[in-house]
């Protein structure tokens, strides 16, 4: 007899132990039972444990089959809701990379809903952490009482309402990169119970606040469940961000307000139906099980030698490209699987809309941890019927060899392009030598893209994302200020290629304060305008400062969160220039189109009016400007990034048309032969018929 209770319900019931079938991996209910099948190569046994609602009273029963490396077992009477995990029994040989310990209760790779989010806790450790034979060592000590419990779903359950994905042309997005919990937290438009979740995401001020900049898809950091390790837990601290992932099925159970795992699909209903798309940063390359020295709590105590890439040389320790600890292992078949069954899962039940790989290359990493762009993980990526017709976007770095991949993905999958960020980053702070650079970038870096059938949105553009200086904080601070972390201001980059105006941080100097609010507004202006896929980090709209942190990984408070109230004077303008240059861009389609421009297509003047000659792409150009053909009227571009105002003559505009100025960082004064233009400033003109 078992006590079971699910989901608004409870009752007793007899179970039958059945052979079960080895697929689909993890638990499949149906109206008699539940299907139970874990993948392990090198386990000897594995005992499924179930559990009551209160996750206690743990009954084992061992899965009575061994099919194709998996084991399997239906159990009849279980209903969703059931509350379960493993133990898995093997060799526990370290320095074969062998970890096996049934008194690690683990969880399954499978699972879509935990009971709670887990917790560090010594008892997770396979080893005893005060002998001296360190990871050699055996752990006796249960970690049940420390570990969540998976939850059995039915996911056949929720009303689309007829409601489909936007299915936004690339050539059209505008990404706002965001955190599920900091995004509202804040909020006094939301209901308190919801703020920071899934249902708060999806309060209407929220997605009315969201089409109202012109975004056409949110990029939410990792919303897969995670984990904040015991040195954070010491310091006070949490692990914000969540890229130290535990399962890459399962929503991290703080974000849920009810607990129920249908919120992410009516906030993914609710956003579509604004036309809003929804793209996940995934984290595939490594776990929060981290190195030797870390938790068993799934991967590592289920087969430690096939999830992660061992040292070929000494099996006890691991392969890693990522800083994190240890290379997730995706050469593997069944590793690969997993992944690609959760990106199925994501696709398919919760109806998202595409996927930002965190440090990619380690994902295309072969059997010689060398990156590959024939790597079986981007080639079945691409060759899936469901995932091929999504966002698919790299963060084309890791901290391995040859780890730097800007421009050598696949055609069809943007990345992440830092050159973007630095280059304008450089010119806006004023550095000699960025013009031609400039150029590049603004076209969509046709020198990173322009080949093999690649197109110019592959470039996804920023100027700030979560890691490194808001954009406020880029124009206000020459060094890194993260002592909050705890950490002696150790952690994040060092050379974040800002400037401060003349003083560092707070001010009250109007010409330091004068001087910030223009490169800022130029900053973003220019990421709004180049060709490529723009991506906003959220905050940046209203100038949201983080007091000079550049690394906010730690940071579960208001520092991180985004601040709806107090926005100022400044930030309210830079919201409308948000605004106003997605409305543009948006309606003029030269600068958001699939294809690269040719030089006749795009021509550079002087501010005398006279073309660029090679002579005068010299290193002290820091002034540019450019003509681009349109149907419906040709488009000038003006980028001042000197420190003074400029005088700037007009090119000849087509017969029977005028230059009519569409937008601008700062006020221009119009002269019968020219312009002056604001030192700092960004200024777009358009042809119009004379009156």
């Amino acid at each position: 007899m078992l006590n079971t209770k699910g989901e608004g319900y409870y009752h007793q019931m007899t179970y039958k132990v059945l052979a079960g079938l080895p697929y689909p991996l993890g638990s499949t209910v149906d109206k008699n039972g539940v299907n139970f099948a874990l993948f392990s190569k090198h386990a000897t046994k594995v005992e499924l444990c179930l559990f009551d609602h209160d996750g206690n009273n743990e009954e084992r029963i061992v899965l009575p089959n061994y099919t194709d490396e998996v084991f399997h077992g239906y159990v009849e009477g279980l209903r969703w809701g059931q509350r379960y995990a493993y133990r898995v029994y093997g060799p526990y040989d370290p320095e074969k990379g062998m970890r096996f310990n049934p008194n690690k209760l683990v969880l399954d790779p499978y699972c879509k809903k935990l009971t709670a989010p887990v917790e560090a806790h010594n008892a997770q450790l396979g080893y005893i952490p005060s002998s001296p034979r360190g990871d050699l060592s055996f752990s006796r000590e249960d970690s049940v009482s420390v570990m969540p419990k998976c939850i059995v779903v039915d996911e056949n359950y929720f009303d689309w309402g007829g409601i489909e994905k936007p299915k936004t042309p690339w050539s059209d997005e505008v990404v706002y990169e965001t955190h599920i919990k900091g995004f509202t937290a804040l909020n006094s438009e939301v209901d308190k119970a919801l703020r920071g979740t899934f249902d708060g995401l999806s309060t209407k001020k929220v997605i009315q606040y969201l089409k109202s900049l012109g975004i056409t898809a949110v990029e939410l950091l990792p919303i897969a469940s995670f984990r904040t390790d015991g040195i954070l837990r010491d310091k006070g601290l949490t692990n914000y961000w969540g890229y130290d992932p535990i399962l890459f099925m399962t929503p991290h159970t703080p974000y849920l307000a009810t607990g129920a795992t249908s919120e992410v699909k009516w906030a993914v209903r609710t956003l579509h139906e604004a036309g809003i798309e929804v793209i996940l940063d995934v984290v595939f390359n490594h776990t929060a099980e981290g190195n030797q020295l870390g938790p068993t709590l799934c991967y590592r105590g289920i087969d430690n030698a096939v999830y992660y890439r061992l040292n070929k040389e000494n099996p006890r320790y691991y392969e890693d490209t990522t800083g994190c600890g240890a290379s997730f292992n995706l050469e593997h078949p069944r590793v690969l699987q997993l992944v690609m069954d959760s990106l199925r899962y994501w696709a398919d039940s919760m109806q998202i809309d595409g996927f930002r790989f965190d440090l990619a290359t380690t994902l295309a990493r072969d059997d010689q941890n060398t990156f590959t762009r024939n790597n079986d993980f981007l080639s079945v990526v691409q060759q899936d019927p469901v995932l091929q017709r999504l966002k698919l976007i790299a963060e084309p770095w890791d901290l391995g060899n040859g780890g730097y991949q800007v421009g050598t993905f696949r055609p069809g999958w943007a990345e992440w392009n830092d050159q973007f960020r630095d280059t304008m980053r450089h010119f806006w702070r004023g550095d000699m030598g960025q013009a031609q650079n400039f150029t590049k970038r603004f076209l969509g870096s046709p020198d990173l893209y322009d080949r093999n059938g690649r197109k110019s949105w592959e470039s996804v553009n920023f100027i700030t994302a979560h890691d490194g200086f808001s954009l406020a904080d880029l124009v206000s601070y020459n060094e890194k200020h993260n002592e909050a972390n705890q950490e002696a201001n150790r952690d994040g980059r060092d050379d974040n290629a800002s400037w401060n105006g003349g003083e560092e941080g707070k001010t009250t100097n109007e010409a330091v304060l004068r001087n910030r609010f223009a490169r800022a507004k130029s900053l973003m202006a220019t990421l709004l305008l180049s060709m490529g896929t723009p991506m906003i980090r959220s905050g940046d709209e209203v100038l949201q400062s983080n007091n000079g942190n550049n690394n906010l990984y730690a940071q579960d408070n208001a520092l991180s969160w985004t601040d709806w109230e107090d926005v100022t004077p400044e930030g309210k303008e830079m919201l409308k220039l948000v605004k106003d240059f997605n409305r543009f861009r948006h309606a003029n389609k030269v600068t958001s189109q699939d294809n690269f421009l040719t030089a006749e297509e795009c021509v550079w003047f002087r501010p005398d009016a006279e073309r660029m000659k090679d002579k005068d792409w010299e290193y002290f150009v820091r002034a540019l400007s450019c003509r681009i053909k349109e149907e419906t009227g040709n488009l000038f571009f003006i980028f001042n990034g000197f420190d003074k105002e400029l005088k700037w003559k007009l090119p000849s505009p087509t017969a029977g048309k005028n230059w009519k100025i569409a937008l601008a960082t700062d006020k221009a004064v119009v002269r019968a032969n020219g312009l002056k233009v604001p030192a700092w400033s960004v200024m777009v003109l358009k042809e119009v018929k004379k009156a």
